[in-house]
């Protein structure tokens, strides 16, 4: 779609997506960053949309994962679990769910 990604979590998309498709070494790469940075955080420590849902504020989702969905239906793609996650978020920010980490079991798929 020649959108240019940038890299996530010193990561770069090509790895991402390999070790998404199984790639060995490139699934040993993202695990050995995610250790790395885990060394550096605090358990305390949230994601921005993660502190916008403790605090009742309305998240990014719909230009996020939300986007992600969109753009999927324009090519026929079905994506899944970024639209399960927008409509917790959505429900979330609703009032009809509670801000819970547990809903992540909501995305499996299979």
């Amino acid at each position: 779609q020649g959108y240019q990604l940038e890299e996530i979590l010193h990561l770069s998309p090509d790895t991402i997506a390999r070790a998404g498709e199984g790639d060995e070494a490139a699934t040993r790469a993202c695990d050995e960053q995610r250790l790395k940075d885990s060394k550096r955080t605090s358990s305390a420590q949230r994601p921005s949309m993660g502190q916008d849902m403790q605090k009742g504020r309305r998240t990014e989702i719909e230009f996020l994962n939300g986007f992600v969905v969109r753009e999927g239906e324009k090519l026929g793609l079905a994506c899944n679990a970024n639209a399960a996650l927008t409509d917790i978020v959505k429900r979330v920010e609703r009032g009809e769910l509670k801000p819970d980490p547990r809903h992540i079991t909501e995305l499996r798929m299979n």
